[in-house]
């Protein structure tokens, strides 16, 4: 019975300690969370910063559990220089559809000629009637792609390719339009609406124009953190509709299974790219978690949220390719060099987390004094890691292949939950240790 109490205990005090920590809503006063802490390889973070500044890089923002672990500024920008989030934007646009559907200003389900009107595209009647605001966030509205501008809202910018739902082409000026839509379904204008239902209640800075999101890279910091807290800021619920949360964070069509609700989703079997028809297979970045979700904009303005780890990654600044109109070749590089950070061997094979009895054996759990572990049998070396509850790296053991077991001294650690990772043939295996006195 006292056993059992204890285990209870401890995994209250877990789940006390995986809460999120969120900054004050005014202010410069963020908690912070060092690598060392962590258990990371800080002996990368040279190499990380040489990276980054080699490609164009201003401003770049690592979050754990809501604290900061990097925050590095380039050249002359600053932490309160104010900098264009591009097409990464559009994920506040996402966000805020979500918020005025479950105000009941609108449906996403509507037609989109219910809010700007019939002639807002130059398509016969019958066919623009046929396009939802659902199309315009998953951009299969069906618009003619061959145009001079894509940034053009014209009627006359806007022709008929083909029936809504049945091609995918990220096509600009239908995203813009729905800043008009929620315009015109709330009677706000788009800054107000943000303002009310964003920025003040999760302590952002910034302002639209032309279209466009600009802040500080600490504001685009927080609306990573409340999107990776399922739409939650502190006690303050921003997304009630948690279908539409989990529609926006997930493929939302069957043309392009990368794209959410303009949000940009990794670990899918293809995708598609802005300015391309053209269908490639694989994931959008394969050093990245699978899980990753991001907002993606020109320059490479960069938004990733890592939900299991709980991490939120930001990146502002210029090009980091000037050959490609919306260039991958810096996301490989951040995530490599992320992965080398967080001592996680084979960084070009993307992480696949396993939980698997059959392959990976650990006992006694609850444990103390030692803990046995088996393993599969390696050719190459394996590493062991083993975490605390804060996320610190407090044993460390690397196997040479001539044995596939041993033990782990935990003599002197503390009771609570542990998490031991095997990274062994270009794969992570996950096991949760209770460690009691």
């Amino acid at each position: 019975m006292k056993k059992l109490l204890l285990i209870y205990l401890i995994v209250l005090s877990l789940n006390a300690h995986s809460q999120l920590y969120f900054p004050p809503l005014t202010g410069n006063t963020w908690d912070t969370i060092s690598p060392q802490t962590l258990g990371w390889c800080t002996n990368r973070l040279d190499s990380l910063y040489k990276m980054l500044d080699e490609k164009n890089t201003k401003a770049f923002i690592v979050l754990k559990d809501g604290k900061i672990v990097i925050e590095k500024y380039f050249d002359s920008f600053t932490r309160d220089s104010s900098w264009y989030w591009a097409s990464a934007g559009k994920t506040i646009t996402s966000v805020l559809i979500g918020i005025a559907q479950q105000d009941g200003k609108l449906k996403i389900t509507d037609s989109t000629s219910k809010y700007l009107g019939a002639g807002w595209t130059s398509c016969p009647p019958d066919k623009e009637g046929k396009i939802t605001i659902r199309h315009q966030l998953t951009m299969t509205t069906g618009v003619d792609y061959a145009v001079p501008d894509w940034n053009c809202t014209t009627p006359a910018c806007l022709k008929y390719k083909a029936d809504a739902g049945t091609q995918w082409f990220y096509h600009n000026a239908t995203y813009l339009l729905l800043q008009d839509v929620i315009e015109a379904a709330t009677g706000l204008t788009f800054q107000q609406y943000t303002q009310q239902k964003l920025i003040s209640r999760i302590g952002m800075a910034g302002i639209w124009f032309d279209g466009v999101y600009y802040s500080k890279p600490r504001s685009m910091a927080r609306f990573g953190l409340m999107v990776l807290n399922k739409g939650i800021w502190n006690n303050d619920t921003i997304i009630r509709d948690t279908t539409y949360y989990h529609q926006m964070l997930n493929t939302s069509q069957n043309l392009n299974e990368s794209y959410g609700y303009l949000w940009w989703l990794n670990g899918k079997p293809s995708y598609r790219m802005p300015a391309s028809i053209q269908l490639f297979n694989g994931p959008l970045f394969k050093p990245a978690p699978t899980e990753l979700v991001c907002g993606l904009g020109k320059n490479d303005q960069k938004l990733y949220i890592w939900p299991s780890e709980k991490m939120v990654i930001v990146r502002m600044g210029e090009s980091a390719d000037a050959n490609s109109l919306v260039p991958l070749s810096v996301d490989t590089l951040i995530w490599q060099e992320m992965n080398q950070l967080m001592c996680k061997p084979n960084v070009s094979i993307q992480e696949q987390v396993k939980q698997d009895e059959e392959v990976f054996h650990v006992y006694p759990n609850p444990a103390t004094g030692q803990l046995f572990f088996r393993i599969p049998q390696q050719k190459g070396s394996a590493i062991l890691h083993l975490y605390d509850m804060h996320g610190k790296l407090v044993r460390s053991i690397t196997m040479d292949g001539q044995t596939n077991e041993g033990l782990i001294a935990i003599d002197g650690l503390d009771g609570g939950i542990y998490s031991l990772r095997l990274y062994a043939s270009n794969q992570v295996w996950l096991k949760k240790i209770i460690i009691t006195k």
